[in-house]
């Protein structure tokens, strides 16, 4: 996933609602879109995760083994450190990387 090569802060920013409507020129259709892909980046991120963890997984597992298993400890907080789901796809959508189309307009 690219969000690790990404310069996106990991604090929240204020944001000018004309920013966000701009493209869509509704801004609860713009929050509908940046939460879809947010669902989206955060699933991508729990498989990553998930597919990093489960070479650390045993079927017998020690409380010393759960205690030393540093390898595993620090790829959960590499994790915890980048930026949330939701800033990630705010920044997606500004910059213009999120495809979206309207159903509505097509229709018509």
């Amino acid at each position: 996933m690219e969000i690790k090569k990404n310069t996106i802060p990991n604090n929240t920013v204020t944001r000018k609602m004309t920013d966000l409507d701009g493209r869509t020129g509704n801004i609860y259709e713009s929050v509908a879109i940046i939460a879809k892909r947010a669902n989206q980046i955060g699933v991508d991120m729990k498989q990553e995760l998930t597919r990093k963890l489960a070479d650390f997984s045993s079927t017998t597992d020690s409380l010393e083994e759960t205690f030393e298993n540093r390898e595993q400890i620090e790829i959960s907080r590499y994790y915890e450190r980048l930026p949330k789901p939701a800033l990630v796809a705010t920044e997606e959508f500004l910059e213009g990387k999120v495809y979206f189309r309207d159903p509505a307009a097509e229709e018509a």
